[in-house]
């Protein structure tokens, strides 16, 4: 079972459950680019743990979203 927390309160190097690339996967949060200035949260993340040959994705949350913590 997966921890749940608010889209909010995601940091970097938080390791989450999101859509990306057209799958659910497990996503590490690289940088968090908008937080404050709209309803959303967007999150710049990794898909894979090999950083050096993993692409960046973007993805996006409403700030009351629950998201899932990878286990």
């Amino acid at each position: 079972m997966n921890l749940k927390i608010q889209a909010l309160d995601i940091k970097m190097g938080d390791r989450i459950i999101a859509y990306c690339n057209n799958k659910m996967q497990i996503c590490t949060v690289k940088r968090i680019l908008d937080s404050g200035q709209t309803n959303n949260i967007t999150l710049s993340v990794f898909t894979s743990d090999h950083y050096r040959i993993s692409v960046s994705h973007t993805v996006r949350f409403k700030r009351d979203a629950l998201v899932d913590l990878a286990g």
